[in-house]
C-alpha cells in the first residue's frame, strides 16, 4: 500500500532546488528518473516538470530509510524531505547538478510497472508507441517544455490584447452548419431528430456579429474543428487566436498584429523582430517565389524568360507563350556537383508529379553549358537567356513552360526542394512577410466558373468593385496572410459591412436567394441594422508554437494529438457507440462495403 503525504507538503520544485538553498530543509515531489544503488550509498534522480534533483542516502541514513530507497524503481512517485547540500561529484548536465537533497524522510506515493519505453529526451521509440502511452510520453522533458512554452505564448497573447482594449468573449461550440471551405464535424440533436449542430471551423460569423453588437475589439483562444485530411501541420481540432476589430482598415489590423508578434518573440524567445514587417502583394509573391507563402530565408527567385523565347525554335517554349502562359526559371548557384543528371531526372519526375509536363535545364559544367534544348536555340538566344539568368559556370538552371497556374507553383515547389537539398536555408532566421491583395475569385476549370478564394464575407478592394460583374479575375480582396519561413501563420480580411454588397457577393458566388436565406439569413438580417467597418484575423496557435520551437509536427506541441487517420491512439477514439445511444439520436448506421 502506498504511503501518504501526511505531514509533508512540497516546498520546492526539483529543478528549482539550487545552491541558494544549501543548508535549508526542503520537501520535493516527483517521479524517479534513475536510481544508483552502491550498497551503503544510494542516489535517486527525482524528476518533475522543472527538472531533476538528486536525492542522497548514505551510511549515516537510518537503515529502514535506506532500504526503502533501495526498493524504488523507475517512475515511482516519491515525496522526500531533507537538507540541501553541495555534491561531491558535480553533474554538469544539470543546471542544479552541484547540489543534492540529503534525505531524512521518504514516502513512496505511487508504485509503477516497468514502462513500455524509457522516459528520456529525444526518444527514438516509434511515435505510434509513444502516442499510445501519451501520458508517459508527456513526462519527457522536451515535450513538457513544448507544452509549457505553449502556455507562456497563450499568456503573452492574452496580456497583449487585454492591454490593447480587447475583450475575451466565448462563442458557441455547437452552431449552424455553414460553408467555410472544409467538411464540418456534425453533432446530432436528440431534441430535434434529423437535425445537426456543427462544431465551428472558426468563430467567423459570431465574431462579426459581436462587431455589430458594439464589442469593437474581440479576442478568443478558440477551439476549431475541420474534417479534412491530416498532414504534419494540420489537426482535426486546433486552437486559433481569433480577433476582430471595428472602425479599422487593413493597416490598423496589420500594425496591431505586428505589435503582438514583436512582443511575443521578445518575451518568449528574447528576439527582436523588426517592424514594420515587409509586405508583398499576392501577385508579386507568386511571380518571384511561386508561392503565396514563400520562404525568404534564401534567394533563388523565379525569372521570366517569356519575352526572350516567344519566337525561338523550341516549340515547347513558343507554344506556352502563345497560349497565354510563360517560360520561367530558377537558378541554383554553384550546384553542378550536387545536381547531377541523375538528380535533375529526379527533379523532373517531381515536377511532373505536381503538374508540369517536363523540365528543361541548363547545366553549366564546362566552358560551354550543357542544355537540354540547346539545339533549338541560336547562339544569340542562348546568350540572352544565360545573361538574363546570370547563369555562370558551376550553376544549374531549371526551366518550366506552361500556363502560369502551373509554371509558378511548380518552380516554387522546386525552389523549396533545392533550398533544403543545397542547404541554403539559415534556420536561425525568422523571416516574417505579409502577403496582401489576394485574388477574390479563382477560375475552376472543372466547374467552368469563378469560385471564391476566401469566405463570402471578405471585402473586395473598392477600386475593384466595378469588375465584379464584368471581369471577376481583376477583383482583389482586402485579405492578408502572415507568413513565417514558408509557413502560413495567420489569415484575415476586412469584412463586408454593407448588406446590399453582401447580397451581391452571395449572388456573384452563385448562391440562390433560397440558399442565402437558409445558410446566412440571420447574418444578412443583422447587417440591415447598422454594421461598423470591421475586420480581423485568425492565428493558428498550434502552428505558431511549432514554428517558434522548430518542431517538425503539430503533434509535438499538442498534449493529446490525433494521427494521420484522425484517431487518437491512446484512448482509441473514434469508437462505436451502443444501439441505445443511436436510437436516442434517431440514427441508424449503414456502413458501405469497401
Amino acid at each position: 500500500m502506498a504511503d501518504t503525504m501526511s505531514g509533508l507538503k512540497r516546498t520546492n520544485y526539483c529543478g528549482e532546488t539550487t545552491s541558494a538553498l544549501v543548508g535549508k530543509e526542503v520537501i520535493v515531489c516527483g517521479w524517479v528518473q534513475k536510481i544508483r544503488d552502491k550498497g551503503m550509498l544510494v542516489f535517486i534522480d527525482l524528476r518533475d516538470r522543472t527538472g531533476i534533483v538528486q536525492l542522497a542516502f548514505d551510511d549515516q541514513t537510518a537503515e529502514e530509510l535506506r532500504t526503502k530507497a533501495q526498493s524504488v524503481r523507475s517512475e515511482y512517485v516519491l515525496a522526500a524531505k531533507g537538507v540541501v547540500r553541495m555534491r561531491e561529484s558535480v553533474n554538469k548536465d544539470l543546471a542544479n547538478g552541484d547540489v543534492e537533497v540529503y534525505v531524512s524522510d521518504l514516502r513512496i506515493l505511487g508504485q509503477a510497472q516497468t514502462p513500455p519505453f524509457e522516459i528520456v529526451e529525444n526518444s527514438n521509440v516509434k511515435e505510434e508507441l509513444r502516442l499510445k502511452y501519451r501520458y508517459l510520453d508527456l513526462r519527457r522533458k522536451n515535450l513538457q517544455q513544448n507544452i509549457i512554452l505553449r502556455h507562456k505564448i497563450a499568456k503573452v497573447t492574452r496580456d497583449y490584447f487585454y492591454e490593447n482594449g480587447f475583450l475575451e468573449i466565448e462563442t458557441p461550440m455547437m452552431m449552424k452548419s455553414t460553408p467555410e471551405g472544409a467538411r464540418d464535424y456534425l453533432v446530432p440533436s436528440r431534441v430535434h431528430p434529423g437535425s445537426f449542430y456543427a462544431l465551428p471551423q472558426s468563430p467567423q460569423i459570431y465574431k462579426q456579429l459581436l462587431m455589430l453588437s458594439g464589442f469593437d475589439r474581440y479576442i478568443q483562444l478558440a477551439r476549431c474543428f475541420r474534417d479534412e485530411d491530416l498532414r504534419a501541420d494540420r489537426q482535426p481540432e486546433f486552437t486559433q487566436i481569433d480577433l476582430e476589430m471595428s472602425f479599422v482598415d487593413v493597416d490598423d489590423i496589420l500594425e496591431m498584429v505586428e505589435g503582438y508578434i514583436h512582443r511575443l518573440y521578445k518575451e518568449v524567445l528574447d528576439l527582436d523582430i523588426p517592424t514594420p514587417i515587409t509586405r508583398l502583394t499576392y501577385d508579386d509573391a507568386m511571380n518571384r517565389f511561386g508561392s503565396d507563402k514563400p520562404d525568404t530565408r534564401f534567394g533563388m527567385e523565379i525569372i521570366d524568360l517569356s519575352d526572350l523565347v516567344k519566337d525561338c525554335g523550341f516549340s515547347v517554349f513558343t507554344s506556352a507563350v502563345a497560349a497565354g502562359g510563360s517560360v520561367r526559371a530558377i537558378v541554383a548557384k554553384d550546384a553542378v556537383k550536387t545536381l547531377t543528371r541523375k538528380e535533375i531526372d529526379k527533379l523532373t519526375e517531381a515536377a511532373k508529379g505536381i503538374g508540369a509536363k517536363g523540365l528543361a535545364f541548363i547545366r553549366y559544367v564546362e566552358e560551354t553549358p550543357t542544355c537540354s534544348f540547346g539545339k533549338f536555340m541560336t547562339p544569340e538566344e542562348m546568350n540572352a537567356i544565360l545573361e538574363r539568368l546570370d547563369c555562370r559556370q558551376g550553376d544549374v538552371a531549371l526551366i518550366v513552360a506552361d500556363k502560369n497556374k502551373v509554371t509558378l507553383p511548380v518552380l516554387g515547389a522546386l525552389r523549396n526542394m533545392l533550398g533544403k537539398q543545397l542547404n541554403l536555408i539559415d534556420k536561425s532566421k525568422y523571416n516574417f512577410l505579409w502577403i496582401t491583395q489576394f485574388p477574390f475569385f479563382e477560375w475552376d476549370e472543372d466547374l467552368g466558373e469563378w469560385v471564391a478564394m476566401h469566405h463570402p464575407f471578405t471585402m473586395p478592394m473598392e477600386e475593384c468593385l466595378e469588375y465584379l460583374d464584368t471581369d471577376p479575375g481583376k477583383v482583389k480582396a482586402k485579405a492578408y496572410d502572415l507568413v513565417l519561413n514558408g509557413v502560413e501563420l495567420l489569415s484575415g480580411s476586412i469584412r463586408i459591412s454593407d448588406y446590399k454588397l453582401q447580397d451581391k457577393m452571395f449572388t456573384s458566388l452563385g448562391l440562390t436567394e433560397e440558399e442565402i436565406e437558409a445558410k446566412f439569413g440571420f447574418l444578412v438580417d443583422a447587417y440591415k441594422y447598422g454594421a461598423p467597418p470591421h475586420g480581423g484575423v485568425g492565428i493558428g496557435l498550434d502552428r505558431l508554437v511549432m514554428t517558434m520551437i522548430g518542431a517538425d509536427s503539430l503533434r509535438d506541441v499538442i498534449a493529446f494529438p490525433k494521427v494521420q487517420n484522425a484517431s487518437e491512439l491512446m484512448s482509441g477514439c473514434p469508437s462505436p457507440v451502443d444501439d441505445k445511444a443511436l436510437k436516442d439520436l434517431s440514427i441508424k448506421v449503414a456502413l458501405e462495403e469497401k
